[in-house]
C-alpha cells in the first residue's frame, strides 16, 4: 500500500517555481502551479536532466538540458528529445505540510 510522505513545506516554494526533493532515493520534481502543488520524477527521458531545474510555464516544465517539455500535472511528454514521459505521484497539503504519494 503507498503511503503518502511530508516533503516540504508549502510555504517554501514559491507559486510558479519547482524544487527536487528526495524520498525513499527517488529524486523528485515538486512544482508549484499557481498555489497547486504537483510531483514528477526529476529526470528527463532523453538524457537525465533535472526537470526541477527546469523553466516552468504555467503547468509546462522545459527541461534545461536540451530542451524536451512535460506536463506537470501528469509527466506527460509534450515536446522531443524526450522519447517518453514522466511518472507523476498524487500530492496532497495538510495543512502546511506537502506530502507526496509513494
Amino acid at each position: 500500500m503507498a503511503d503518502y510522505v511530508k516533503v516540504a513545506q508549502a510555504s517554501e516554494i514559491e507559486p510558479n517555481h519547482g524544487k527536487l526533493v528526495e524520498v525513499q532515493g527517488k529524486k523528485i520534481a515538486l512544482f508549484n502551479v499557481d498555489g497547486k502543488f504537483h510531483a514528477i520524477d526529476n529526470t528527463c527521458t532523453h538524457r537525465g536532466g533535472p526537470l526541477s531545474e527546469g523553466e516552468l510555464d504555467g503547468d509546462e516544465v522545459t527541461c534545461p538540458w536540451h530542451g524536451a517539455k512535460f506536463k506537470v500535472t501528469s509527466g506527460e511528454v509534450l515536446r522531443p528529445p524526450a522519447p517518453q514521459g514522466v511518472k507523476s505521484f498524487p500530492v496532497r497539503v495538510t495543512g502546511n505540510d506537502v506530502e507526496i504519494e509513494i
